[in-house]
């Protein structure tokens, strides 16, 4: 839940000016204001440490070292880590020039510059070296007088031998300091080196989780002496004062915080261009869904939390998106492989295997609910069958078709006349299947599947809406007519579109009473909202009619989740299919990889449509946002844990 913040003043002694902010760091329920845009950079020993950390992260792990230290322990083992880093990094580079001389030197085979200087003062002449592209030699004048040496990749290289240094037009000179044999042996000193220096990086992987609490400590330091030079001093020398932020349900802890202490504490107006903090207390689920919330924005002060019902929410559409509850399994085994893995994980990380946990219950029993086990098509009188709700559905819709003996049966009956004979739902949907390449596949029964589908997430649509609009009902009067407007547009555009219902085939309610309520409801409700909106804000309630077009495009856009599970269903099905049909070990590789794509690609479709849907269409009814998060003075170490 979101709790109210109380703004304070603190009035004391200079004296006790130390301890006071001491022990609200300790306590950490008080964000005092301060001169953000001010700020304060970051000493040069909390940057090594940052910077030891980031590279010590990259090393292998390693058991952590037990020996402990203090402050100036780690800043001298952040010293030695960036040192080594730093080492690495040189040697790396020289090795790469190495490399690259070997490589440019290599074409002229093994010589001596020793040899070469005898030849040159005995025989009076000068040798030089030479390069050129190969597609430009022949163009060389006076090429013949050159000694031909080989060819290297695009190059071609060549020895000169003359009574004056002489150069070619379009050919380059080569100098060397040393032979490849020379560059060789440096190389192989600066590899062994490298390896060294990198050997005793590693050796300090084991001091992360000291650096990491030693960081901590730093950075409490550090916090606690920035927001110590944001104080006032009213009565210079004398009397300090700042003003702070504290949730009402901690205002009851001051009196012992501030102890014995020379220091008053005064709640004070909030002034208009106050930003008021976010202060979110959340346990358990909640607290799962609050940084799901983080995700898109902080709520605003004045908001409802919507932790919890983004929360549910967003497993609920995850499930229906996946639609499978053989990859729910999956997602289930991959919960507890990171669970056995890292059985240490916490805060964050540990909130995050809970909702790994938790989605893949929903698609498990979503997947169930509606007979979906990677991407496998029973048949209606399969066993399992029985225990699918959306099954027994299926079968009710097929029933009233057939006791209404309407259009819909008539076509169908064209179709498959065999399900004349049928006694019940089940018989029908068995009777009306087709046979290719030895295969039934159950027509009617996936029709009638497609379609109560689109209709839930039609339904789930108009749910969602309503319920973000029901939220903030005191602050938006006109908000119940457009929840009037969604119930009446979902009773009533059944019978424009000539559809059968589930609250018709289900008797619910008969199509004609549905379709009077609805319409009733459709234009009853927009006139609600327009009164209701004239009423509270008078002149500019006329605006609110735009609100129609806005209502009825965010519920269309729940048909999302029916569209993504049946792109899911197909690819696995199609999938099976080509696995079938190619035999038994490519045809399981095919179907190990279909399978693997589907998962990754439903996934990604899970989190991102899952997550959309309470972000932009539900958000946009119970929802300000733009807040600033509750950040007390507090030890960071606490925090983390």
């Amino acid at each position: 839940m979101i709790i109210n913040l109380r703004k304070y003043l603190f009035i004391g002694a200079k004296n006790d000016l130390a301890t006071f902010f001491i022990r609200a760091q300790e306590e950490g329920f008080i964000e005092f204001i301060t001169d953000r845009k001010k700020g304060k950079e970051l000493p040069e020993s909390i940057r090594k440490l940052i910077d030891a950390i980031k590279v010590l992260r990259k090393q292998p792990v390693k058991e952590p070292d037990k020996g402990g230290g203090d402050l100036a322990f780690a800043d001298e083992i952040a010293a030695q880590v960036l040192d080594l880093t730093h080492e690495i990094e040189k040697l790396s580079e020289e090795k790469r020039f190495l490399e690259a001389e070997i490589a440019r030197v290599r074409p002229f085979g093994q010589f001596s510059f020793d040899d070469i200087a005898f030849i040159e003062e005995k025989a009076k002449k000068k040798i030089q070296f030479y390069c050129v592209k190969t597609t430009k030699t022949h163009e060389i004048e006076d090429a013949i007088s050159l000694i031909y040496i080989g060819t290297d990749y695009d190059l071609d290289y060549f020895i000169g031998i003359h009574d004056v240094p002489k150069t070619f037009h379009g050919m380059i000179e080569m100098h060397f300091e040393r032979t490849a044999a020379e560059l060789r042996n440096h190389l192989a000193f600066v590899d062994e080196t490298l390896h060294q220096v990198e050997a005793e990086l590693k050796g300090f992987a084991g001091h992360i989780d000291f650096l990491r609490d030693s960081l901590l400590g730093k950075l409490d330091i550090h916090t606690l002496e920035k927001t110590q030079n944001e104080v006032a001093f009213p009565i210079e020398g004398s009397l300090f004062s700042i003003e702070g932020w504290v949730p009402e349900n901690k205002i009851k802890k001051l009196p012992n915080l501030i102890g014995t202490q020379a220091i008053a504490f005064e709640p004070i107006v909030v002034e208009k261009d106050d930003k008021i903090p976010t202060y979110m207390e959340n346990k358990n689920v909640n607290q799962i869904g609050e940084d799901l919330v983080h995700i898109y924005d902080i709520p605003a002060s004045t908001d409802k939390d919507p932790s919890g019902w983004v929360f549910w929410a967003f497993i609920f559409f995850f499930a229906m998106i996946i639609a499978d509850a053989g990859y729910g399994l999956l997602y289930l085994g991959l919960a507890f492989f990171i669970k056995y893995k890292f059985p240490k994980i916490k805060a964050k990380g540990k909130r995050l295997l809970k909702l790994l946990f938790a989605i893949a219950t929903s698609c498990i029993i979503w997947g169930i609910l509606t007979t979906a086990f990677f991407g496998i098509e029973l048949a209606p009188q399969n066993p399992i069958s029985r225990f699918s709700i959306l099954n027994i559905i299926i079968e009710k819709k097929a029933e009233y078709h057939q006791r209404k003996n309407d259009e819909v049966h008539k076509e169908w009956l064209k179709k498959f006349p065999q399900i004349a004979s049928a006694k019940n739902g089940k018989e029908i949907l068995s009777n009306a299947y087709v046979v290719k390449d030895d295969v039934k596949t159950y027509k009617m029964q996936n029709e009638f599947t497609n379609n109560v589908l689109l209709e839930f997430a039609l339904l789930v649509g108009v749910i969602h809406i309503s319920l973000s609009l029901l939220r903030y009902l005191k602050r938006k009067w006109a908000n119940i007519g457009w929840v009037f407007f969604c119930i009446g547009g979902y009773l009533f555009f059944p019978v424009t579109l000539k559809a059968t219902s589930l609250v018709e085939f289900l008797g619910w309610m008969p199509k004609d009473v549905a379709a009077t309520i609805g319409i009733q409801l459709l234009y009853g409700g927009i006139g609600v909202a327009v009164i209701l909106a004239f009423i509270q804000r008078k002149l500019k309630g006329i605006t609110e009619i735009a609100e129609i077009v806005q209502v009825f495009a965010d519920i269309l856009s729940y048909l999302r989740l029916y569209a993504l599970a049946l792109a899911s269903t197909i690819i696995a099905r199609t999938t099976n299919d080509m696995g079938v049909k190619i035999g038994l070990v490519v045809g399981t590789l095919v179907i190990l990889m279909g399978h693997s794509i589907n998962l990754l690609l439903g996934a990604m479709s899970g989190v991102i449509h899952g997550l959309r849907l309470n972000f932009i269409e539900w958000y946009h009814y119970s929802f300000d946002g733009e807040g600033k998060l509750f950040n007390p003075l507090r030890k960071l170490r606490i925090k983390q844990e």
